[in-house]
């Protein structure tokens, strides 16, 4: 037999078998006890087997039915299950962010359980991308971008400041080669962001290391992958202090100089599409992480 009984009949056994009563298993389904009986038989009929033995006022399993009752209720609790997760993701409001790697990796997503803590009925999708934010063409609610401020079709909300300073390894200074002087670092490797591939330049300029090879050293897909090399002393990354705070912290990094340049404007926003409303569960992420920004500590620049 390849068939599957009727679901109602499979419902209507398994819950008489739970209780051994038809009266309550008739009142946990909301019908008569006499549909019940018609159901229950109707299983029996379509297995060809008894599967009660049927007393004054009272019922008892069969062996057949005591070997079909626990393998239904088995498959019945994982249906009861699957449906009930179902229903539960259904009813969770979805929130798509998109930002950068390292942005994510360094500052958000540590911080994102706090986020679910409070809004359990949102559910987070995020994604990450160098590509420029077309919120007209992609499907997301808001993005975690780097410029000055001023995006067609969107609202800008400043973060972070964007400080940049050197960083390695505490151990990486070679006593052949101090670094007494940001011309010193001729001598060191120096690590790039292909993300951010201008750093090291705007930042030896800003201190008149103009002998230093701005372009020379080792190039990184992301800043994160810089970090992480300079942490096993592979060279001197270029840094956006805020997020190596736990790093500096830690003492994994230490800063090569005390000089940081401040690029202004040009820093990180979270970016909301301009012409349509903002969504409910973007408004309690927008508010949510413009507060966790302002926290002490958060930023290294604060």
């Amino acid at each position: 037999m390849d068939k599957l009984p009727p679901l109602n009949a499979l419902r209507a056994f398994e819950a008489a078998a739970r209780h051994l009563s038809v009266t309550l298993a008739a009142e946990e389904l909301f019908v008569t006890p006499g549909a019940v009986s018609r159901q229950v038989r109707q299983l029996e009929e379509f297995l060809a087997t008894p599967l009660f033995l049927r007393g004054h006022q009272q019922i008892a399993l069969t062996r057949h039915g005591a070997e079909y009752f626990k393998a239904i209720s088995r498959s019945l609790n994982d249906m009861r299950e699957a449906t009930s997760r179902l229903g539960r993701r259904v009813q969770k409001q979805a929130l798509r962010i998109r930002a950068y790697t390292t942005f994510s990796m360094r500052w958000l997503i540590p911080r994102l359980s706090d986020f679910h803590a409070r809004h359990p009925e949102i559910e987070v999708s995020l994604t990450t991308s160098l590509e420029d934010v077309d919120f007209d063409r992609e499907d997301i609610d808001g993005a975690i971008r780097l410029g000055d401020g001023l995006w067609r079709g969107a609202h800008s909300h400043w973060l972070a400041p964007n400080l940049l300073c050197p960083v390695m390894s505490p151990g990486l200074p070679r006593a052949d080669a101090p670094l007494r002087s940001p011309g010193d670092l001729s001598h060191y490797t120096l690590l790039h962001s292909l993300a951010r591939a201008d750093d090291w330049a705007e930042w030896l300029t800003s201190v008149g290391a103009l002998d230093v090879d701005a372009r020379a050293g080792t190039m990184f897909q992301s800043s994160s992958l810089a970090y992480a090399a300079a942490i096993q002393r592979q060279g001197i990354a270029m840094a956006q202090l805020f997020l190596v705070e736990e790093d500096l912290r830690s003492g994994e990094l230490v800063k090569a100089f005390d000089f940081v340049l401040d690029r202004g404007r040009f820093t990180y926003y979270l970016l909301t599409p301009s012409d349509r409303p903002e969504k409910p569960q973007m408004t309690a992420f927008r508010q949510w992480i413009l507060e966790r920004a302002e926290q002490p500590g958060e930023s290294a620049a604060r």
